[in-house]
């Protein structure tokens, strides 16, 4: 994997974060409000299983 491929990653990640923020500025807010009552456990628990998914979906990508 190039440096350049990891940026053009990077660089679709920023497109996709900022879409809803763009398209549903309402909804973005309601979201984040909704984490500042989640427990350091459940953020915890819902980053790791987003970095599970996402190595699943890299592997699954590579091979």
């Amino acid at each position: 994997m190039s440096a350049s491929t990891l940026l053009l990653a990077f660089a679709l990640m920023l497109v996709l974060e900022g879409a809803l923020p763009l398209l549903a500025p309402t909804v973005w807010r309601e979201t984040f409000q909704r984490l500042l009552s989640l427990s350091n456990g459940q953020i915890r628990f819902i980053g790791l299983l987003s970095m599970l998914i996402g190595s699943a979906l890299l592997f699954a990508l590579i091979s």
